[in-house]
């Protein structure tokens, strides 16, 4: 299965882009039903070419009554019901639509709710993460994925930012590079210490790991930063994202039985950005993605891994027995060149790896020559059925 990501801008006011994207090969779309801030290049669109989008959107209807603390913000930019719009237009083709879900990754309820945020263990603040381990978090999150179902309909669920972000994610103008905060150190600053996470892990944690920051300590990895703490701290960081995908879960199946749901997941126990830590598999989803933006060899391992961890389901009413699909998080923009047998190697290398299904980014920002690329790569190489 080939899926195309796309905004709805991308769509709306463009008569020409169901076509277009059509045209490309793909089976279906993964349409931002909630995204997060960016400025986005729009190439073939009519009326613009940049469009800035300053904070993240719920691109349906606000119904007042659906949400509790955490709201979500309507955009400006486009039309509020452009997911609808968009979606119809895409259906109209033929294709099926998806609802590319971002969860935890939100600037504008973390600017207007600091204290439901990521913060490190120095309490700075990441207002572009909410941190799951807060109730607030978890009811909007749930309320979000409820909301997209029953307005939307999709045929399909994506779930992104499926646990807490961390240092490595912004949503501004990244100045921090020169600190030289890599590797084990970064993920240290990815741990949080809001008032909800502070108190689970052992006595000294914070202390601890403000001096191997500040003392910039060589540490090789985090079980040597964090000692006979690890166990521990993993364990808690783990849980807030078992319990946010599972509640998810569960009211996707409550909602819509049949709603094939779709993780970002990393199999890394320590990640904490749009690909959540799932070191141990989650049988309650239908496919696993995995980020392929590295090195061809490293994200083929990374599919490999998940592809191990991949369960054969058991069957329930209106859900057959089935094994997990593996999806491969294809790059289709630079560093990557606009060169479809480059990016065909690609997609053979990642199927051999266990992928049976190319998740390509992005469709709408792609340049011509990419998107003739990607259409020349799609009909030379297909992924494997299983």
């Amino acid at each position: 299965m080939n899926i195309a990501y796309l905004y709805p801008w991308d769509i709306v006011g463009d008569p020409a882009a169901p076509d277009r994207i059509a045209a490309l090969g793909v089976d279906a779309v993964a349409l931002a039903a909630a995204y997060h801030s960016t400025r986005a290049a729009t190439p073939y669109h009519p009326d613009h070419r940049v469009l800035e989008v300053p904070h993240s959107a719920l691109y349906l209807p606000i119904r007042p009554e659906a949400w509790g603390t955490l709201k979500p913000a309507s955009p400006t930019w486009t039309p509020p019901d452009a997911y609808l719009r968009a979606q119809d237009a895409l259906r109209a083709t033929g294709l099926k639509v998806l609802a590319w879900t971002v969860l935890t990754h939100n600037s504008y309820l973390g600017t207007s709710h600091p204290e439901v945020t990521v913060r490190n263990a120095f309490a700075d603040p990441y207002t572009h993460a909410l941190c799951p381990a807060h109730p607030e978090v978890l009811d909007y999150c749930e309320r979000l994925v409820r909301e997209i179902l029953t307005v939307a309909r999709p045929d399909g669920l994506i779930l992104e930012a499926c646990g807490p972000l961390g240092y490595g994610h912004q949503n501004m103008h990244e100045k921090t590079a020169g600190a030289d905060w890599n590797g084990p150190l970064s993920d240290l600053l990815s741990l949080c210490f809001c008032t909800a996470c502070a108190n689970r892990y052992p006595d000294g944690t914070r202390e601890h790991i403000r001096h191997l920051i500040d003392t910039a300590s060589p540490v090789a990895s985090m079980e040597e930063a964090l000692g006979a703490r690890t166990q521990v701290i993993k364990d808690v960081r783990l849980s807030l994202s078992a319990t946010l995908r599972q509640r998810l879960i569960t009211v996707s199946r409550t909602v819509s039985p049949k709603i094939p749901i779709t993780l970002h997941a990393n199999p890394d126990p320590w990640a904490a950005g749009a690909f959540a830590a799932l070191p141990y598999g989650e049988p309650g989803a239908d496919v696993l993605v995995g980020n392929c933006w590295g090195t061809p060899r490293t994200d083929a391992d990374r599919l490999t891994t998940l592809a191990t961890m991949a369960a054969s389901r058991p069957g329930a009413p209106n859900r057959p027995s089935h094994t997990q699909r593996i999806g491969a998080y294809v790059l289709t923009l630079p560093p990557r060149p606009a060169d479809a047998q480059v990016l065909a190697d690609q997609m053979a290398t990642y199927a051999k790896a266990g992928a049976t299904e190319f998740h390509l980014y992005h469709a709408g920002l792609a340049s011509p020559a990419r998107l003739t690329a990607l259409r020349t790569a799609l009909t030379s190489q297909a992924p494997p059925q299983r």
